[in-house]
């Protein structure tokens, strides 16, 4: 039998470390990233603002426990990242709100941009999978 492969921790100051640094800068500017685009969202309708703060939240897991924290005990989004967490529900209103969105969303592009059939059908069909996907999660 093969001895196991040892273990190596990098102390501070070590190449290992500083790679571990900038990873962690870079999950943490991720995390930033998403959260803005989340409040953006709150002022836009065809910008989700839940997808963002969770995408937020897997960021801030592996950079900022303190800012995880924070979004997690937000009263108004908190319980949406928890239950999606948990068991990946999303709240039924949540759920008929994306599909509004979304149908919105669909009539400004035929609206504003009288685009070709392939187009109609490309968008139609990924904006349909996405609301799929969507329903298909169990209720929070």
């Amino acid at each position: 039998m093969p001895p196991e492969p040892e273990r190596s921790v990098t102390p501070q100051g070590t190449p290992g470390h500083s790679r571990s640094a900038v990873v962690r800068a870079i999950w943490l500017a991720l995390g930033l990233l998403f959260v803005s685009l989340g409040f953006v969202g709150v002022f836009l309708p065809v910008l989700p603002t839940a997808p963002f703060l969770i995408l937020a939240a897997a960021c801030f897991a592996r950079s900022s426990t303190r800012l995880e924290a924070r979004l997690l005990s937000h009263p108004v989004y908190g319980p949406m990242l928890r239950d999606w967490r948990a068991r990946g529900a999303i709240p039924r209103r949540a759920k008929w709100l994306s599909l509004a969105g979304t149908s919105f969303g669909f009539v400004l592009f035929l609206w504003g941009s009288h685009p070709g059939w392939p187009l109609i059908v490309a968008v139609g069909g990924l904006m349909l999978f996405g609301v799929g996907y969507v329903f298909s999660r169990p209720d929070a």
